[in-house]
């Protein structure tokens, strides 16, 4: 019987470390690993150019790393079925391979269609958990000790060499044009393998020290947040490679005396509970899918489903709101892909409870904007950040307030509003609409012609929302919608 070709199906896990796939086909004969770029998953609403853009570089590196072990990386433009039946009909009998993906109704279907695909040609397809989520049924109750014990267990070092497969090119890498997309753009990060590794060693070494105060502030938080958000996006490095050099990092420090020490042990600890975090959203939609399109609690579907105004949602997604802090962050996001989760937060609330849109038709124009996107933290962030899961406080963010916190000096709003980059007074740099007539021709900032006029009244709308979705959560039904929402979904201590 001829030995099976071991295909290693790449998704969002673009490495060679802690890959266990990888490993796990290379102990069993020769290995073709395979990424296929699908237009179908590029035409979602929620997939952008600098997406294929961090992807594209990703796979460069990725297809050298694996030729240094004896065999390329094989790229196919189109749907994965028919690239698998190609190659079957080329090498003979398969094997597939794949690490289990948390994503979006596309990509859940997309696996749907390959496993039907397998079955029914006789293909065995191997899919290993990842990132610390758990599929089908499991105790809620138990899940940080499964978390722990999944981050624990050693990791999988890459193969050495690799038995090629001869027959099969590798292929070229496709344009954005090839997949239908414009190209990308955006001032984006760095992403690769390397790149991850000197990203979070820098974190943890030079950078990381001012982490829980800087992480809230739009501006510091550039450098001295983690920035390993795009690499565990795609899989440049593990979860758990970067929970092992963390854990490794806290003991270093662990008898370390003085200030800085003090400082970077708490830096750590609050990082170590945004890797717990990552898991956990995601979690809750390989959990619920459902809750991609769907509230959490269904009623609160209607609640803002006949007040769309398009006018105020060109004006949130441009930076055009008339509020600073929120023009600065969302102009920021769509120039790098990159923005603190503090002030994401707030352009999501002022989207939900300023503009009062429904999170349903803004959620996926706003994931395509982070560079960093990951359908299982945003889905579930923006119905926490929009009130429709029952179970949340309703925070609604007063983008003021928030400036005059984050960005106390108005540099960050001057750097990405330059249209008031050149107002002297601070405080109308967090509120250009105080300034008087004259003061505005003086300034060459003239409200409504040079910068644009306030798009609501946020006292207005914070009443208006805060009365409305406290309406909805006292109906005994929603009440005890909540309660299996809570149970089901809930942080456990």
């Amino acid at each position: 019987m001829p030995t099976s070709t071991q295909i290693v199906w790449y998704k969002r896990d673009l490495r060679v470390g802690d890959h266990r796939p990888l490993a796990e086909a290379a102990d069993r004969g020769p290995v073709l690993p395979l990424y296929v770029a699908e237009p179908s998953i590029a035409a979602g609403d929620d997939y952008r150019p600098r997406h294929w853009t961090l992807i594209r570089e990703a796979l460069i590196e990725l297809r050298a790393r694996l030729a240094n072990r004896g065999q390329p990386l094989v790229v196919r433009c189109g749907e994965m079925p028919e690239v698998l039946e190609g190659i079957r009909e080329q090498v003979g009998p398969i094997r597939l391979w794949a690490h289990e993906e948390t994503g979006n109704q596309l990509t859940f279907e997309r696996d749907r269609r390959v496993r039907e695909w397998a079955d029914e040609h006789g293909v065995p397809f191997t899919e290993v958990p990842s990132r610390g989520v758990i599929r089908g049924p499991h105790d809620r109750d138990n899940w940080a000790e499964q978390w722990e014990a999944y981050m624990d267990r050693p990791l999988v070092y890459p193969p050495d060499a690799l038995t090629p497969v001869d027959g099969i090119e590798p292929g070229p890498l496709p344009s954005h044009a090839d997949l239908g997309l414009r190209p990308s753009t955006a001032a984006l990060q760095q992403i690769g393998e390397a790149e991850a590794h000197r990203t979070l060693q820098s974190f943890f070494q030079d950078r990381g020290e001012t982490y829980r105060r800087a992480m809230s502030r739009p501006g510091p938080a550039t450098t001295e947040c983690s920035r390993i958000s795009v690499h565990l996006a795609y899989g440049t490095i593990s979860l758990r490679r970067v929970v092992h050099e963390l854990r490794q990092r806290q003991d270093e420090l662990r008898g370390a005396r003085g200030e800085a020490a003090t400082a970077r042990r708490k830096a750590l600890d609050s990082f170590d509970s945004r890797l717990h975090w990552h898991s956990h959203f995601t979690q809750k939609l390989e959990d619920a899918p459902r809750i991609e399109k769907e509230s959490y609690i269904p009623a609160f579907d209607a609640l803002r489903a006949d007040d769309w105004d398009p006018a105020l949602y060109e004006a949130w997604l441009h930076g055009r709101t008339g509020f600073p802090m929120v023009d600065a962050c969302m102009r920021r996001l769509r120039a790098t892909g990159w923005l603190n989760f503090r002030m994401r937060a707030m352009l999501c609330s002022f989207a939900a409870y300023d503009c009062w849109l429904d999170w349903r038709r803004f959620a996926p124009a706003y994931g395509g904007l982070m560079a960093d996107y990951v359908p299982g933290i945003h889905y579930p962030q923006v119905q926490m950040q929009s009130g429709t899961t029952g179970i949340n406080r309703v925070r609604i963010y007063n983008p003021v307030k928030q400036g005059r916190e984050q960005d106390p000096d108005g540099t960050f709003i001057r750097r990405w509003v330059p249209e008031l980059s050149y107002l002297e007074t601070t405080a109308y740099v967090h509120a250009p609409w105080k300034m008087s007539p004259i003061e505005q021709q003086a300034a060459g900032c003239v409200i409504g012609e040079d910068y644009p006029a306030r798009v609501v009244d946020h006292n207005e709308a914070y009443h208006h929302a805060q009365d409305t979705i406290h309406e909805y959560r006292q109906r005994p039904e929603i009440q005890a919608q909540a309660d299996v929402i809570l149970e089901r979904h809930g942080s456990r201590a």
